[in-house]
């Protein structure tokens, strides 16, 4: 059994802060001496989803054909975006405006390195009640200014293998009831062992299964979730009682890890590796994402985000989309994530990258991004043409768009020391999944990942 070392924390991030800030600072002060004439400066914008490309080329020759400006955008793929992104902010070769995640904006909030969209003449063409409720809230800082522009909303939900279903013998109405609960399963387990079939052909239950030696697996996963979980164990940690990741739903100071109701939820749901229904860790590479898993016909089911709808539609196999099941508390729900744009203060174009996001947050952008069915837009009307696109393709939108109909929603941490987080919960929540340790060894983590809220500062400080 492997057991990793409880992390101290990063010693190097206040030298990160003050690097970031000083390159920020510097380049602000040379940006400075640019040409004031921008008017028909190239805006240089950088996203990761190549999928998104061609909505985003789209958007781009509408802006230029309404304003004059040239927009450039960058695909890099998500592995090293963040860090070009990063090396960027120092050495004065980032863009001037980029697709922002909840899970690294907090840390460039508090670098102070972008530009309060509020602050920005352009902001005042954007309607800020016409985004999905609480999409808006979700893009804010500390101090209340916008730096953020909402570009989409996801959800997660279980996508299955038909085929499989019927050769079990069971049917989609069997999953639109189903439901769980962290000690015997209830039938969200059960059809998951229905599901699963060992070499010989035997089914997870029936007599003589061998948990051993699995050819297909109920449930599928690419990692363990590191500690957000979200398409993993997410859906279960939320329906398991009133358990939210931090104190607060954003900008919380403290993470609960240690509860007794998030530990038993993950007993529970790794546990399912020892029963031979949801795929040990080395039973595919880590490169091998749950779509492949699916369309290669080694697992039945598989949970994953509505960004991956269009994806999973392409499949050589007939595709189901079902909801989360009910947990304890009585409901289905989902995280709530989406992503935003932001601009950079170091950016010689700071008017016309604003017009650029300003834009993006416009019923006109979000539509053309619905027309190409890759997201949901973040603005309310958009999301609607976005459905129809998307139910072309026969599969149902309502498992993603019913959380956020009736709000079954909760978010996705939005927290200060967000990479320190990950450095420390990755290795906690692999050890459940690859050694089998039990859940209560998360609360030693738990207390280090506290730890940094108490003896840190961040640069507002």
């Amino acid at each position: 059994m492997t057991t990793h070392p409880i992390l101290r924390p990063s010693l190097s991030r206040r030298s990160l802060l003050c690097s970031l800030a000083t390159g920020a600072a510097a380049l602000s002060l040379a940006a400075c001496a640019e040409d004031s004439d921008q008017s028909t400066g190239t805006v240089e914008y950088w996203l990761w989803d190549a999928g998104q490309l061609p909505a985003y080329e789209a958007c781009a020759e509408a802006f230029k054909a309404k304003t004059g400006i040239t927009v450039n955008i960058t695909q890099i793929g998500w592995g090293d975006y963040w860090t070009k992104l990063t090396a960027g902010f120092i050495a004065g070769t980032g863009p001037d405006a980029f697709t922002d995640h909840i899970s690294k904006f907090a840390q460039f909030v508090d670098l102070e390195v972008l530009v309060p969209l509020d602050e920005q003449a352009a902001w005042s063409g954007v309607d800020e009640s016409a985004f999905q409720e609480g999409l808006i809230d979700l893009w804010k800082g500390e101090d209340g200014h916008q730096y953020g522009c909402p570009k989409d909303w996801d959800t997660v939900a279980v996508f299955y293998n038909r085929a499989m279903l019927a050769e079990a013998g069971l049917t989609e109405a069997d999953l639109a009831d189903w439901s769980w609960n962290p000690h015997d399963g209830g039938t969200f387990e059960r059809i998951l062992a229905r599901l699963t079939v060992d070499k010989n052909g035997v089914h997870g239950d029936e007599p003589g299964f061998d948990r051993d030696h699995v050819a297909v697996y109920g449930l599928g996963i690419q990692d363990a979730g590191s500690g957000d979980g979200q398409t993993q164990w997410s859906p279960f940690t939320g329906s398991a009682g009133d358990w939210h990741y931090t104190n607060k739903e954003t900008w919380g100071n403290h993470y609960r890890y240690d509860e007794k109701v998030f530990q038993d939820t993950l007993d529970w749901y790794f546990g399912l590796v020892d029963k031979g229904y949801l795929c040990p860790r080395g039973a595919f590479s880590t490169t091998t994402s749950t779509d492949v898993q699916l369309g290669s016909g080694k697992i039945a089911m598989c949970i994953s985000g509505s960004w991956m709808f269009s994806t999973f539609a392409k499949l050589d196999i007939e595709v189901g989309i079902a909801a989360n099941p009910v947990g304890p508390n009585g409901r289905s729900v989902s995280l709530f994530n989406g992503l935003g744009d932001s601009v950079c203060k170091q950016s010689a174009n700071i008017e016309q990258a604003c017009q650029w996001v300003s834009f993006l947050g416009t019923a006109e952008a979000q539509d053309i991004v619905a027309s190409y069915g890759i997201v949901f837009p973040a603005i309310s009307s958009s999301t609607q043409a976005a459905v129809e696109v998307f139910e072309e393709t026969g599969l149902p939108t309502a498992p993603f768009t019913q959380h956020v109909e009736d709000g079954s929603t909760f978010f996705f941490p939005l927290t200060y020391f967000g990479a320190d987080v990950t450095a420390i919960m990755q290795p906690a929540t692999d050890d459940l999944w690859a050694n089998r340790v039990p859940a209560s060894t998360l609360t030693k983590y738990n207390d280090q990942v506290n730890l940094l809220f108490e003896t840190s500062t961040h640069t507002k400080d």
